[in-house]
């Protein structure tokens, strides 16, 4: 697969991770992606993908692309033979002003690129982006559409500065002295948090120190398991598999399997390290 991938100028690099380029034939028809602290943006610009956002959820099919604020359960993603399309990760609270609801409506609900931007809108961004001369240029264009749709949000300061603290700490962070340093009542920061990002501040804490252990396993060696969990802030190991299993329906040693899996079967691929088979 070809992926292209660049962080956009500011001020939207305070918004976002990257904007990238992905095309090709995917490793495997199913990918499972883990809860991480991002919201996504895709513009399909290929046939259409099915996702699956959570056991209880049947699949559904997205055309022009989807949209999908910061998950609190793995994702499955049905890919076709040939995938083409362009994306943004976002910073947790980086959605936000993109949004013309508050993203607590769509925490695990993704929805289609029309349903937030309009028909007219997400067709003539996919009708520039189809004759674009390659990926640089499709990305310059999504840079433009999203300086173009950027809006002003209400509380986005206070839920970026105590988002930020919490990435800092790996999400140990005692949630109480937030607020208290923010000045503003613990039931005001969440309600913020459910605003902007769609879920609170302990749920977000919760998906960086996830991520933060997921980032600490090396699946190429052994594994102390007890060693990772404390590292991660994890009270004991109990606790640390109880939360692995919570975010992708897997014990740990059997994420290290399928990890192990992916890096066997497609050794050196671009999407390894997070998504994993779900074949």
């Amino acid at each position: 697969m070809e992926y292209v991938s660049r962080v956009p100028r500011p001020p939207l690099d305070g918004l976002i991770d990257d904007l990238y380029y992905l095309e090709g034939a995917p490793p495997y028809a199913r990918l499972m992606l883990p809860p991480s602290p991002a919201a996504l943006l895709i513009v399909n610009l290929g046939t259409p993908f099915r996702i699956r956002a959570g056991i209880d959820v049947e699949t559904a099919e997205y055309a022009d692309g989807c949209v999908i604020t910061m998950p609190t359960r793995a994702f499955e993603f049905g890919y076709p033979p040939g995938t083409r399309s362009v994306g943004v990760h976002f910073k947790p609270w980086g959605l936000a002003p993109f949004l013309p609801m508050p993203a607590g409506e769509l925490c695990d609900r993704p929805v289609t690129v029309e349903q937030v931007w309009g028909r007219p809108a997400i067709a003539g961004l996919r009708d520039r982006l189809a004759t674009a001369a390659g990926p640089y240029e499709m990305l310059t264009l999504l840079e433009e559409e999203l300086m173009r749709r950027m809006c002003e949000t209400a509380g986005l300061g206070l839920v970026r500065h105590a988002s930020s603290v919490i990435a800092a700490a790996g999400g140990a962070v005692a949630i109480g002295d937030l607020s208290v340093a923010a000045g503003v009542s613990s039931t005001h920061l969440a309600q913020r948090f459910k605003e902007l990002i769609g879920v609170t501040p302990k749920r977000l804490a919760r998906s960086y120190r996830f991520t933060a252990a997921v980032f600490a396993i090396n699946p190429a060696g052994p594994v102390d398991w007890g060693d990772l969990a404390g590292g991660a802030g994890y009270f004991d190991q109990a606790h640390f598999g109880h939360e692995f299993r919570a975010f992708t329906g897997l014990t740990p040693t059997r994420y290290v399997e399928v990890r192990r899996r992916f890096l066997r079967e497609h050794p050196g691929h671009v999407l390894d390290g997070w998504p994993l088979p779900a074949d």
